[in-house]
């Protein structure tokens, strides 16, 4: 596992290259996936050292990916959740399935870096 890899799960192209520009400027390599399917699948192949991850998505939303995820790998890589839903039932709902930071969009680079911060991944 590479510290330094982030995995950016999203079906929005716009906001996995928004996040790509962020996260490489700071470091790290990238890779990308558009739905928890496709994401799971790369992590299978290379486990990567972090996860920003997307609520709603078509195919594996992400509490399922969540949930995927811990079941076959445990408590690692760390997974930052990115969503629009304000609600705390979700974020609570994140957390209590191994999410380590919540995000906000729209985000920029000192939120996104701030939350990748406290969940110490920078």
């Amino acid at each position: 596992m590479h510290a330094r890899t982030c995995l950016v799960v999203d079906d929005s192209r716009v906001v996995r290259k928004v996040a790509r520009r962020i996260l490489e400027g700071s470091g790290f390599a990238v890779r990308e996936a558009a739905d928890g399917s496709e994401a799971l699948a790369s992590c299978r192949t290379a486990l990567p050292g972090c996860v920003l991850l997307d609520w709603n998505m078509p195919v594996m939303n992400g509490i399922d990916f969540l949930k995927a995820l811990r079941r076959e790998f445990g408590p690692n890589p760390p997974v930052v959740f990115c969503t629009t839903e304000t609600e705390m039932k979700y974020v609570e709902q994140a957390i209590e399935y191994g999410a380590q930071e919540f995000v906000m969009k729209p985000f920029d680079a000192e939120i996104l870096l701030g939350k990748f911060g406290q969940a110490g991944l920078l």
